[in-house]
């Protein structure tokens, strides 16, 4: 029988490793205009994030938003939505995604209690949906359509 790899790799899928974390979530690196940042995959969080804190370091642009975000134990947070950016999971690459900006101090605070690195932001459903995403869990490996 073929290995899940060779089978995806026919289907024009590209393997993006992923590394657990101390508070076992997967991690990834990814690119939002042209910049590499450290991001959790979560296959809960409905929309593609990054942090206020981060919004110079990837060169984003935003307007208002009446949505309030919650997750990770915060409700009714305030958001910001950034447009047209251009995000790069190892070949995979989009030019015009959409990206919802809010306050990750709590994740990073909750991360970093628990010895874990900080990150930049989270990787969504909605870049999973767009790249047909396969998480393989015994591989700690994410396999995007290009």
């Amino acid at each position: 029988m073929s290995s899940l790899k060779k089978f995806l790799q026919k289907k024009n899928y590209a393997k993006i490793p992923l590394v657990i974390t101390a508070t076992n979530h997967f991690e990834l690196t990814a690119k939002i205009n042209g910049i590499t940042g450290r991001f959790i995959l979560d296959t809960g969080a409905s929309n593609t994030c990054v942090g206020f804190d981060r919004i110079d370091f990837f060169k984003l642009t935003y307007q208002e938003s009446d949505i309030k975000a919650a997750g990770a134990g915060a409700t009714n947070m305030q958001t910001l939505i950034s447009t047209k950016n251009r995000i790069e999971i190892g070949k995979w690459k989009s030019k015009k995604s959409k990206i919802v900006l809010f306050d990750l101090v709590h994740v990073n605070e909750a991360l970093t209690a628990h010895k874990a690195l900080p990150v930049d932001g989270i990787i969504g459903a909605d870049i999973l949906k767009k790249t047909k995403a396969i998480i393989d869990y015994n591989k700690s490996c994410l396999y995007v359509r290009l």
